[in-house]
């Protein structure tokens, strides 16, 4: 499908253009991380205050998880329990971490009225494939097993993310329903990966590749992945899980001028057609990784607002 960027979007994408910035594929993953951290003090909306925001150490097998709390000073509890999101971040399970979407956490919990808490899961190449996933599980397991000591009402515990961390929700909600995890309340995919195959046209148009480039996302999958046979893996691949029945509802997020635009598409009509509840919403003027960039993105902050409203019918 033709895109045609929001003014704004295409602002953007010029500076960074003549900005010169190099390209994430051509850095070794710890200079790419730097990069994506100073990127997001640029883009990131004003940060709202806070009732509280505490830092976690969720136990694992090898050690601790580093996750943090946040709680926002309108707080939608019911004796004393409140609903909870757990958010795991972006960036191609290699760049990302807390401090990169400390903002859009806040801005979540501000707008659902409950509680987030973000996980800090282990990344590649140093951590391939399955470690993400795993820590994912664990501090969602650990969140229910925990939800009084958190103020957390475990009936109404959510999943989310962005991209990577789209991905890690919708196979945290796949684990969930089949015995590995509490039970969840719903789940918020935001331009999520849901096929490390990366067969749909969206992932060879031209007019796709901005700022999230076809070679970044292969680059983030040859760091993520051990080697072609994991593509077929649900873990890694949603998409490719044997049934979507019986998953909790979705809200999901596509952006126009996105690689990852057809699969996210795809894994919403596959969960509607699977009988599950959907609410889906296409940003067509926008590129991936927009709903990061409040201070320069009017629509970043609609999208924040929306999936706030959703949250709250939700849990």
């Amino acid at each position: 499908m033709p895109v045609v960027l929001d003014p704004d979007a295409a602002a953007i994408y010029q500076a960074f253009q003549d900005a010169g910035r190099p390209a994430y594929e051509t850095l070794p993953p710890g200079e790419a991380r730097e990069f994506y951290v100073a990127a997001r003090v640029v883009t990131n909306p004003d940060a709202p205050e806070l009732a509280k925001v505490e830092e976690l150490a969720i136990p694992a097998p090898f050690g601790t998880i580093p996750a943090r709390l946040y709680v926002p000073k309108q707080l939608r509890n019911t004796g004393g329990l409140a609903p909870c999101l757990v958010f795991f971040h972006g960036g191609g399970w290699v760049i990302g971490n807390l401090d990169t979407h400390d903002v859009v956490c806040r801005l979540l919990a501000v707008e659902g009225e409950l509680i987030v808490i973000s996980v800090d899961y282990r990344l590649a190449p140093e951590h391939k494939f399955p470690a993400a996933v795993e820590d994912a599980i664990t501090a969602t397991k650990w969140v229910a097993a925990n939800a009084e000591m958190l103020g957390v009402d475990a009936s109404r515990l959510l999943v989310g993310g962005d991209s990577a961390g789209g991905n890690l929700a919708a196979v945290v909600a796949l684990a969930a329903r089949d015995g590995d995890g509490p039970k969840i309340a719903g789940q918020v995919l935001i331009y999520p990966a849901t096929d490390a195959a990366r067969t749909h046209p969206s992932h060879k148009a031209p007019e796709t590749s901005i700022l999230l480039t076809h070679s970044v996302t292969t680059w983030f999958y040859e760091n993520y992945l051990n080697g072609t046979a994991d593509v077929d893996d649900w873990r890694a691949s949603p998409a490719r899980a044997k049934t979507l029945k019986g998953l909790p509802p979705a809200y999901v997020l596509t952006a126009g001028a996105d690689p990852l635009r057809d699969e996210g598409d795809e894994y919403a009509a596959r969960l509607k057609d699977a009988s599950v509840s959907v609410t889906y919403r296409h940003f067509p003027g926008q590129f991936h990784g927009f709903f990061t960039m409040g201070k320069l993105l009017k629509q970043a902050n609609v999208a924040a607002g929306e999936i706030g409203a959703w949250l709250k019918a939700q849990a």
